[in-house]
């Protein structure tokens, strides 16, 4: 008889449960997923990837446009101002005389300086008493300077020579007097001295009340007080200007001669002035030109840089063909090349400065011509770069359209860090999207795993069916033979 299949060899739920991706069908589920998912989204990912270094690279560009140009305009203010153009130098012939400067307003000329005394200020000095901590007195010590003066009590706690000396310079009304203690073979005296120069600042003190040891420290000449002496009378500076006599309250004389401001510094011997000249300062205009190419050649240099193409490599700018940059750089040029035909005397345009454009599309400049320009007319210079139709003024003007808060360069900027959000959320929406193609194609892959894996387990069933049944066939086919090929016994 035949032998019966086991019921083991029966497939179950239990034996289709997948545990592994790929385990029914063998294949690398995660590794295909992933491949077709940055297939599927490549393109516009490198587009997305593209457009955002484009922009970044813009913004990077304009931010180093917007740099140079602040460099630029920063050279554009001493140009503005003819004046400041315009120096002038004060030289002395004996510097130890005076010392002086000028301003532009200031005629180059030469003028004889004769000093005959310096100003100078106010100074007492009282009797000798035995030292510092001698009592003088009490009472009230008025001290005037000029128009101004200030009352000072003085009583039993400060009533000696220092102590009224601290209560003099600690006086918050003080009209300009310093006190202090001189200390000699002869003993200690007090000494006042005045700290503004000029015949109007003579000092008196007087004083009242108290125990009249103050009376030792008043001087007031014109009523009849002298019981201090004065070591030095109060003076105005006595000088001369081309013979004629001049006097100042102080040793800086800055209304004598218009635009020069002098220091005098001692007295000059009889009959022996020193001559003061006034000349045209091309040191300072020089350097602010010089700096203004440089600072021009920066924006050029940054523009060519940042709008380039090189056809060998075929590499390009990241402001290459954009019409902002072209057309600042046209509005540039038509600034720079201006004539000012309302120049009579002088260099009517850059090129008369020397100043010109060279072939690397920069400017240079011709340190010659600069300086003969300079020398033979620097208010001309001053009217051509400053004042209202000047050049300079104009750039600025001009630039400022760009850099200013809310100006091109601030609207364009925003404008692209605007499409930099777009792309980075464009980038996000993508992201989003084949995170949920990537989970579809696997529930997809694994649907066709387990599918696999369950025709796998009913091939399997059947093989081990038929190797069961054949088996079993073969069993009894060899059992039934050794039957039939027994001998009969008979007896006999």
């Amino acid at each position: 008889m035949s032998t019966p299949i086991s019921s083991t060899a029966t497939p179950t739920a239990a034996n289709t449960l997948i545990s592994s991706q790929g385990i029914g069908s063998g294949l690398d589920i995660g590794s295909i997923v992933s491949s077709l998912t940055t297939a599927h989204g490549m393109a516009q990912t490198n587009a997305l990837t593209h457009r955002k270094d484009a922009l970044t690279a813009q913004v990077s560009a304009f931010g180093t446009f917007k740099s140079a140009l602040a460099t630029f305009q920063a050279t554009l203010t001493n140009l503005q101002d003819p004046t400041k153009l315009a120096g002038r130098t004060a030289t002395l012939a004996d510097d130890t005389i005076a010392s002086g400067t000028a301003t532009s307003s200031a005629v180059p000329a030469q003028y004889s300086i004769q000093v005959q005394n310096l100003a100078a200020a106010a100074s007492l000095s009282s009797a000798p008493v035995l030292n510092g901590t001698t009592s003088i007195g009490t009472g009230t010590l008025k001290i005037s300077v000029g128009g101004a003066s200030a009352s000072i009590n003085i009583d039993s706690s400060d009533n000696t020579l220092q102590g009224i000396v601290a209560a003099i310079n600690s006086a918050t009304d003080n009209p300009g007097v310093s006190a202090s203690i001189l200390t000699t073979t002869a003993g200690a005296r007090l000494v006042l001295s005045g700290t503004v120069t000029g015949t109007a600042n003579a000092i008196t003190v007087t004083q009242s009340g108290g125990d009249g040891g103050l009376a030792t420290l008043a001087y007031d000449p014109a009523n009849g007080l002298n019981h201090l002496t004065q070591t030095q009378a109060a003076k105005d500076a006595n000088f001369s200007i081309n013979g004629f006599p001049a006097t100042s309250p102080t040793n800086l004389v800055s209304t004598a001669i218009t635009g020069v401001t002098l220091t005098l510094l001692k007295t000059t011997a009889a009959a022996t002035p020193t001559t003061l000249t006034i000349g045209n300062d091309t040191t300072g205009a020089q350097t602010s030109i010089s700096t203004f190419v440089t600072a021009l050649n920066g924006v050029l240099t940054s523009i060519q840089s940042l709008s380039s193409y090189d056809p060998t490599t075929g590499a390009s700018g990241p402001l290459l063909g954009n019409q902002t940059i072209l057309s600042f750089k046209n509005q540039l040029s038509k600034i720079l090349s201006q004539v000012n035909t309302t120049i009579a005397n002088g260099a009517q345009n850059l090129t008369g400065l020397g100043i010109a454009a060279n072939p690397q599309g920069t400017y240079s400049t011709d340190a010659t011509a600069l300086t003969n320009a300079l020398n033979s007319s620097v208010s001309s210079v001053g009217q051509l770069l400053g004042g209202p139709a000047g050049i300079a003024t104009k750039l600025d003007d001009f630039i400022t359209q760009y850099t200013q808060a809310g100006g091109l360069l601030d609207t364009i900027t925003k404008g692209l860090q605007s499409g930099l959000s777009d792309v980075t959320k464009q980038q996000d929406d993508l992201t989003a999207r084949l995170k949920v193609y990537s989970a579809t194609l696997t529930q997809q892959y694994n649907a066709m795993d387990s599918a696999v894996a369950l025709l796998k387990q009913t091939q399997t069933y059947l093989t081990a069916a038929f190797n069961t049944g054949n088996s079993s066939s073969n069993t009894s086919t060899s059992t039934s033979t050794g039957l039939g090929s027994g001998t009969t016994s008979t007896g006999g």
